[in-house]
């Protein structure tokens, strides 16, 4: 048997690389910016919140898009708008200044031209990138049977982390070098390279000329598992509120509120609670955010592995998966000694978040692939889009919360003390997804009439 799959896998992983290297230029510039264009915590918290309303939103139409148009092209297009959107950063001053009087002629006027700006490329950045992971996991469901799903989603939701590892190697550099602008400039035209190699490589498993009968007959084993369809079945559009009617599907979209602002929380303040608690700004925090996610590429490849060692024991690999996901839920505990224990030095914060980051990777392995689990093919991406939506909103009010609260204590001169609210959130976040999921799917239960 072959291992064509595995190839598919690589370029899924190096989308997201190249997803979450766009996605981070901001926070790693954000001190930077901060300073230059004296914004405040909320300015910045708004910024960040846009991006997360419009993601969530894109999400719902991406996987529906996605579904309809295929994954070659949906995945072509998305990549082409959101490296657009990373590159506008660095007009993102002009592009303001030219809203600015339609923003003033709806009231917003005493808005900073920077914000709209950033608020601007933001949101094209994040209609762009929301195609990523409908398209990711529908990749994954047509390339891989059902017990190596989770498996391959850890390995290509890895690229989140190398792309959080490379983001803090790379652009504070180029930032201090060729400037602010350079950075969002150079990251962003990265993935156009990306594009060549999807395009020659990737085709449906039927129509791969590169792949094996063998490996088409393994993908292809569990098949029987799902209902049967016929051609005008298989094309028939899944109205959203038909998803909306399954429990499976609610299970998912709470998941995803309550576990997705945590990891946009890590991914877009990190840098800014280093300054604030330890004074480290530009190439200082490379090497603590580079441990840190580090850190992440283990959670994210050790946790798509785990529920097999409960699918091997003769559990359903959802039934695994949960029993993976509740050890996993533990893991970002330890992030409530973050701040008792940060006096002693700045690292003990970067292990222990770095725990709790680590963890968020590998619950989000795994419950990607809850939905490929129950779901039929069809409309796993739409179905990943309704929680991707959540996740989205989820994430805005984890932004809109720190920006708040940072800004509130900050007037009262201790600003460490919003942050120790936040990442008590953060802590126990996890387990209480996990109970509400069990409690609305307790067991094993496909979807069989879709």
């Amino acid at each position: 048997m072959g291992n064509y799959r595995w190839t598919i896998c690589a370029l899924l992983f190096f989308a997201t690389t190249v997803n979450y290297l766009d996605r981070q230029v901001l926070s790693l510039l954000h001190p930077m910016l901060e300073k230059e264009f004296n914004w405040t915590n909320s300015d910045y918290a708004n910024i960040t919140a846009a991006f997360q309303f419009v993601y969530a939103i894109s999400m719902l139409f991406a996987g529906r898009f996605v579904d309809r148009l295929g994954t070659k092209w949906g995945y072509i297009i998305a990549l082409i708008i959101w490296s657009i959107g990373a590159i506008m950063h660095a007009v993102a001053v002009p592009i303001g200044v030219s809203a600015a009087a339609l923003i003033s002629w709806v009231g917003l006027g005493m808005v900073p031209v920077s914000v709209i700006g950033f608020i601007l490329a933001r949101a094209v950045l994040a209609f762009g990138e929301s195609a990523n992971f409908p398209a990711a996991i529908k990749a994954t469901a047509e390339y891989f049977p059902k017990k190596e799903r989770s498996f391959a989603t850890g390995i290509f939701n890895s690229g989140a982390n190398v792309g959080a590892i490379l983001a803090p190697l790379t652009v504070p550099w180029i930032a201090k070098v060729w400037g602010w602008e350079s950075a969002f400039i150079i990251v962003g035209a990265v993935g156009f390279i990306w594009l060549g190699f999807w395009y020659v490589f990737y085709d449906k498993p039927e129509n791969q000329k590169r792949m094996n009968a063998a490996e088409l007959a393994y993908i292809n084993s569990d098949q029987q598992e799902e209902a049967p369809v016929t051609e005008t079945v298989a094309t028939e559009k899944v109205a959203w509120f038909k998803l909306l009617g399954y429990r499976q599907t609610w299970a998912f979209a709470f998941g995803k509120f309550m576990t997705d602002g945590v990891w946009w929380f890590f991914l877009f303040w990190l840098p800014s609670y280093l300054k604030v608690q330890y004074s480290l700004t530009g190439t200082d925090i490379m090497m603590p955010l580079t441990v840190l996610y580090s850190m992440t590429m283990i959670g994210s490849i050790g946790g798509g592995w785990f529920p097999m060692y409960f699918i091997k024991k003769g559990y359903s690999p959802y039934d695994g998966r949960m029993r993976a996901m509740f050890v996993i839920a533990l893991f970002p505990l330890v992030v409530l000694a973050a701040q008792p224990l940060g006096h002693i030095s700045f690292w003990i914060p970067v292990v222990l978040i770095g725990i709790g980051a680590s963890a968020h990777q590998a619950w989000s392995a795994n419950i990607f692939t809850t939905v490929s689990d129950m779901f039929p093919k069809k409309s796993i991406a739409s179905v990943i889009g309704i929680g991707g939506m959540a996740g989205g909103m989820g994430g805005v009010v984890m932004s809109k919360l720190g920006g708040a609260l940072f800004d509130h204590y900050k007037l009262l001169g201790h600003t460490q003390t919003g942050y120790t609210i936040m990442f008590t959130i953060c802590a126990v976040a996890y387990l209480l997804a996990w109970v509400v999921m069990k409690f609305l799917v307790p067991k094993y239960a496909p979807i069989t009439d879709l």
